[in-house]
């Protein structure tokens, strides 16, 4: 069957077909033209409704900075630099790319530790970075008054592009390898078939000058990408949003080589441009451009009205930076629409639910810096049929399809615009586009003191205030005022009992005649057990690396229940769909809450709503069954990640307030409390636990991850990813794996960790904390953390010592080990 996604224009000037063919003329489509020739793939078409570079491209302003907040996201933008260095040489064409170096400055102390966090993740990715003075600021950038500067960090590897230039010489380098380019061609639609099973697959563009068969399209309209995906149903949420800029006359002792300046406390940036200076930034109250369905065409080469009320802010602080510039004439006003996405992170990737459509889009204001790592990426996905690096970060199926409506994307992307230069604290919550769904226990929570935190659309309890009335966040780099309330929680699921709202699971069921053999295929655990028995187990790809890391239960011969995280539902299914045959998949996570019932004492209260054999013996752990409990029919699975006795109880949303309200009533003697997931983040950490996204990525084997115990692999079960982790396992075998996820507690109780600190042995960097919270077991904060080392990683060698974590500058003790602090 195909469907008719748009009615056929006439024909004209386009060939039958191609294999490939890119919608979207801009340095992004331009770039994964040029790798895919690159990588063999010629028989490719990049279809342009303007001309070569007139969307967004034309615009931008050109910095290249690689240093990201993700080691992926760094190699990307490294990749696009050393790309744009020698493009030239390869196709004739310049880029005008400059490596200038760059200048962050700061004006408080938060910032300052920002910087001297980002310099430390700089030496963990091997960067070169250098915290400098206020006074070495100033002999890098003259031109700049630094009365109010505290410090800088001085990255010798930024760089700027000419993007029009660019996009050229990528699009010339494509040509040159056979890819062809068509411009004034606009695209009104997509064929796609369905196949006997439901599965749908793209097979044909269609345009105002004809119809293209194509065996993959890759989407890459920048701020038309929303609406093209629609024509697929695909979710590509995207909203176009004013940045503006101004290009000064000349300013004296400006030059080319002149660093890029950052100023983030003044939401401002700066680099040369013709002797003058280009001022930009992103001011902290941005402006949604027009509804992504109501785009203007043609729109070609246009900006937008000068709006100098608006840009003011931005001015008033550049001219408090650069003095001069208020003697400074304005040759131009840019106020051009870029397209931002709901969490600031780029969209790449093959849409869910529609084989061969890629997108590429989205790239919020660093598309220059992206555009060759991230046509290389994607390049390369469309020819291996997977990722070929950890790409999770950026990956379109990070989102559902809530998180298009234009309503709630124009909400969350004007505040995600305005904190583009904020300080970016570790547990920021988006204050906009909230309550898009809540679990049956909401407002009890809320009427509890509940702190809310949104994962996936979830609103879910992160720490229980004392009272209603002082229930918000604040953030910092050190303690924050709330650490004692999860104290509290924590101590009561170690000593006693607590009650987790753990609704946002995804959940999905596995079921039909073909349910055993897709899952034992998809799962690298065995998951072919008795009815009740429960499976921790990862998805893995061809690699051998992870792509989910959840639980199969065995609920009947033919049925399976999966418990996966709740960020990666749209991914889960997607993974199921390609990979578990003609099983048949359901999401069921809107139809059932799940609370989490953790502690000491959580047998006794379970005991007190119900006549099962919750023993030991009659209720081991990695059992699940169905019981009664207050009346209420549940499913009671004996799984934790607090590492204490307790059960997650899957309850129907209809019966989750009653039985709510019975375990807090009857648990009152017992010690029982509601608790939030920063002590879940906690209690896990002291135990060892990793999570999908951090510990566990696309980049990592469960060999390395210490998992392989959660694998089939000392069976004959074969499996997805099975004979790459095989190849890995024998590779390392000689001496072990020479990076190693590690647990760690800092030796003093002093400093509060959050994540991404720099590790070091014998003050020589030799890894990155991945997770860390504060553990109050333990009377530290605690994590986890990937070791390199060039010797066998040991828990003989840990014991040896040396190891210290660097927090904002200040280096700490911490014992290294392969073991969990608490066991």
């Amino acid at each position: 069957m195909v469907e008719e996604v748009a009615q056929q224009p006439s024909r004209n000037h386009l060939p039958d077909r191609a294999r490939v063919v890119i919608v979207g003329g801009g340095v992004i489509g331009a770039s994964v033209a040029y790798h895919l020739t690159r990588l063999g793939w010629t028989d490719v078409v990049l279809l342009e409704q303007g001309s070569l570079s007139c969307g967004t491209t034309w615009h931008a302003a050109g910095l290249v900075g690689p240093l990201r907040a993700s080691e992926s996201g760094t190699r990307l933008v490294q990749y696009s630099a050393e790309l744009y260095a020698r493009l030239e040489a390869e196709t004739g064409l310049a880029t005008g790319y400059r490596n200038v170096g760059g200048l962050i400055v700061a004006r408080t102390e938060d910032r300052m530790v920002q910087l001297r966090r980002t310099a430390a993740n700089a030496t963990a990715y091997d960067m070169a970075c250098e915290l400098v003075s206020a006074d070495r600021a100033q002999e890098l950038w003259p031109t700049m008054q630094v009365d109010d500067v505290l410090g800088a960090i001085w990255l010798p590897g930024d760089g700027k592009v000419n993007p029009t230039d660019l996009t050229q010489s990528l699009a010339r380098g494509a040509r040159q390898q056979g890819a062809r380019i068509v411009e004034r061609c606009r695209v009104t639609g997509f064929d796609v078939t369905t196949d006997g099973a439901g599965r749908r697959r793209v097979t044909g563009v269609r345009t105002d000058l004809g119809h293209v068969e194509a065996e993959v399209v890759v989407n890459c309209a920048g701020q038309w990408a929303k609406a093209l995906g629609e024509l697929v149903g695909a979710t590509v949420p995207l909203h176009s949003a004013e940045h503006f800029y101004v290009v000064t006359d000349p300013v004296a002792g400006v030059h080319p080589d002149l660093p890029i300046m950052r100023d983030p406390d003044g939401w401002t940036y700066f680099k040369e441009e013709t002797g003058g200076l280009v001022v930009g930034g992103f001011e902290p109250h941005a402006r949604p451009w027009r509804s992504p369905d109501d785009l203007p065409h043609p729109f070609e080469f246009q900006l937008l009205d000068e709006d100098w009320d608006h840009f003011s802010v931005l001015m008033e602080q550049a001219v408090h930076r650069i003095p001069v510039l208020a003697e400074t004439g304005i040759r131009k006003f840019y106020n051009g629409p870029e397209s931002f996405t709901p969490d600031n992170q780029f969209l790449l990737g093959q849409v869910p639910g529609v084989a061969g459509y890629f997108v590429g889009a989205g790239f919020n204001s660093v598309g220059i810096a992206s555009a060759g790592g991230a046509g290389r990426a994607l390049a390369e996905w469309i020819v291996a049929g997977e990722p070929t690096t950890d790409l999770v970060g950026v990956d379109v199926r990070r989102f559902a399809p809530f998180n298009a409506d234009n309503a709630w994307l124009r909400d969350r992307v004007a505040e995600v615009l305005g904190l583009h230069y904020a300080v970016p604290w570790p547990n920021r919550e988006p204050q906009t586009a909230r309550g898009v769904r809540r679990s049956p226990v909401h407002d009890r929570l809320a009427a509890s003191g509940a702190v809310f935190g949104t994962r996936m659309g979830w609103e879910r309890p992160n720490v229980f205030a004392p009272s209603p009335a002082e229930a918000r966040l604040d953030y910092a780099w050190g303690k924050p005022s709330w650490l004692p309330w999860s104290v509290a929680e924590q101590r009561a699921t170690r000593e006693a009992v607590a009650v987790f709202d753990q609704t946002s699971f995804s959940k999905y069921i596995v079921e039909g005649p073909d349910a055993l053999a897709g899952l034992r295929w998809v799962c690298a655990a065995d998951v072919d057990v008795a009815t009740g028995g429960c499976v921790y187990t990862p998805f893995l790809s061809a690699r051998g690396t992870y792509e989910a890391d959840l639980t199969v239960t065995r609920t009947g011969p033919e049925a399976f229940l999966l418990v996966s995280s709740s960020a990666t539902t749209v991914r889960d299914l997607d993974w199921l769909d390609r990979h578990a045959g003609a099983a048949e998949v359901r999401d069921v996570t809107d139809a059932y809450a799940v609370l989490g019932v953790m502690g000491p004492a959580s047998r006794d209260l379970l005991g007190r709503l119900g006549d099962a054999d919750l023993s030991e013996g009659g209720f081991p752990f990695a059992t699940s069954r169905e019981v009664t409990l207050g009346g209420v029919g549940v499913r009671a699975t004996r799984m934790t990640y607090v590492g204490e006795l307790g059960w997650e109880l899957m309850v129907p949303v209809e019966h989750t307030g009653a039985l709510h309200d019975l375990l807090l009533a009857e648990g009152a003697d017992l010690g029982v409390r509601t608790a939030g997931y920063y002590a879940i983040e906690s209690l896990r950490l002291e135990k060892g636990y990793r999570a999908f996204g951090r510990e566990l990525t696309p980049d990592v084997t469960p060999v390395e991850a210490g998992l392989v115990f959660a694998t089939a692999l000392r069976g004959d079960k074969d499996f997805l990813g099975r004979a790459a982790l095989a190849a890995h396992r024998e590779a390392l075998a000689a001496g072990g794996p020479r990076r190693r996820a590690v647990s760690f507690a800092v030796e003093d109780p002093a400093p509060m960790l959050w994540g991404g600190e720099l590790l070091l042995r014998h003050g020589v960097p030799c890894g990155q904390v991945t997770s860390a919270a504060w553990g109050a077991t333990v009377g530290a904060s605690v994590g986890l953390a990937w070791l390199r080392s060039d010797e066998p990683v040991t828990a003989d060698g840990l014991e040896a010592g040396g190891f210290q974590v660097d927090v904002g500058g200040d280096r700490f003790g911490v014992r290294v080990t392969l073991r969990a602090p608490l066991r």
